[in-house]
């Protein structure tokens, strides 16, 4: 049964930290490109960070010098360490493949406060 769990959203203040996990119970994921993925209010659904099977990892311009994403290939984990948080890091958090995607969880709210 393919299911993305993530979790450790919450309500912080600007400047807080958090951190995201994902626990992967999907075909492939050792082999599959992976990413974090945000979804602003009103706005599309966008690739945040992303990180390849070997652990090379890219970000989006916005968050790039705060978020570090890692992955667990052995314990089919993906992780985001957020720090800087912003209001605009408001959303709601999934993650899913990059090069291969799954059937999307339920994401993790984060909310920021100014």
């Amino acid at each position: 049964q393919v299911r993305l769990v993530e979790s450790g959203g919450g309500l912080v203040q600007t400047g807080g930290s958090l951190r995201l996990s994902c626990a992967a119970s999907v075909s492939m994921f050792s082999i599959n490109n992976m990413g974090w993925y945000r979804q602003a209010p009103g706005k599309q659904r966008e690739l945040v960070a992303q990180i390849t099977s070997n652990s090379i990892t890219n970000y989006a311009d916005s968050v790039k010098g705060r978020f570090t994403i890692s992955r667990d290939n052995a314990k089919k984990m993906v992780y985001l360490q957020m720090n800087s948080l912003k209001p605009e890091d408001t959303g709601v958090y999934y993650c899913n493949g990059v090069t291969i995607q799954y059937s999307w969880g339920q994401g993790t709210q984060v909310t920021v406060s100014s």
